[in-house]
């Protein structure tokens, strides 16, 4: 009897552990008072005055346009790297370009950071280009890194695919480019998906890297809630935590509806 509670005790703690300071937060985002840690009764103000915050609201969409941009690059380079490393065989280089694609994943972001600030300013002391510290060098860095996930996730998937399909199409006629369409892109499209929701993520939350390469007019959303809880938490942090937590919430459950609805078409199909 213990061994059998055990576990859901423990795990129950875990949750709690885990859920009770996010839980805090959303429930003191609807606090009247200015501090954060002493209820004075329900209130929407903070949301108000979260989206009338010209700051953050500018932060936020700088930040969108960033991990939107990042996220398409990474996945359109992840997945001609990771072609080409499940396609191509071996040939020179290989274990060059496996190394390169894979070495974000494993190191700190602080020396990426660094090293591409350090990049940018060689390059702009020898060709003039980038001018400055920015939205592009933000992007560049960006997908520099979350580059990486991208090849890993789309190259499993191109690992588990059956390549017969891709000889049957070629075997009818069908070019490399038309099979890739037609054949190969379909199948990991799965894949692709996860990968650009990852890499947007990754970008939409970084700050470390983005700390280093931006400049004046690219201060991403972490940066200006870093810059702000430095100073103490405020509630229209907690406002707009709490809205980007209903926002992830709801894309996961709607997701989960979705898997599941094409889990039981398939199987009925079946």
């Amino acid at each position: 009897m213990r061994r059998g509670w055990t576990l859901p005790i423990l795990a129950a703690l875990g949750f709690i552990f885990l859920y009770a300071p996010i839980v805090s937060l959303i429930v003191f985002s609807f606090n009247e008072s200015r501090l954060v840690t002493v209820w004075a009764g329900f209130s929407t103000r903070w949301y108000v005055a979260l989206f009338t915050d010209r700051q953050i609201l500018g932060a936020a969409w700088v930040s969108l346009k960033i991990a939107f941009a990042s996220a398409t690059l990474a996945t359109v380079l992840g997945t001609l790297a990771a072609l080409v490393l499940a396609r191509f065989g071996r040939f020179r280089g290989r274990l060059l370009l496996t190394g390169m694609a894979t070495a974000p994943l494993v190191m700190p972001e602080v020396i990426t950071g660094l090293s591409l600030l350090l990049l940018f300013i060689s390059m702009e002391l020898t060709f003039g280009w980038p001018a400055g510290r920015g939205l592009l060098t933000v992007i560049i860095a960006h997908t520099t890194f979350c580059l990486a996930f991208v090849a890993v996730i789309a190259g499993s998937r191109l690992r588990d695919m059956d390549e017969s399909l891709e000889e049957a199409a070629q075997d009818l006629g069908a070019g490399p480019v038309r099979v890739f369409f037609d054949i190969t892109l379909p199948v990991i499209a799965p894949a692709l998906v996860a990968g650009w929701l990852l890499a947007f993520t990754l970008s939409l939350d970084d700050l470390v890297i983005a700390s280093f390469v931006s400049g004046p007019g690219a201060s991403t959303l972490p940066m200006v809630i870093f810059s702000k809880v430095r100073l103490g938490v405020s509630p229209d942090v907690n406002a707009l935590a709490t809205i980007i937590i209903v926002i992830v919430a709801l894309s996961i459950a709607t997701a989960g509806v979705i898997l599941t609805r094409r889990a039981r078409r398939g199987t009925r199909g079946g």
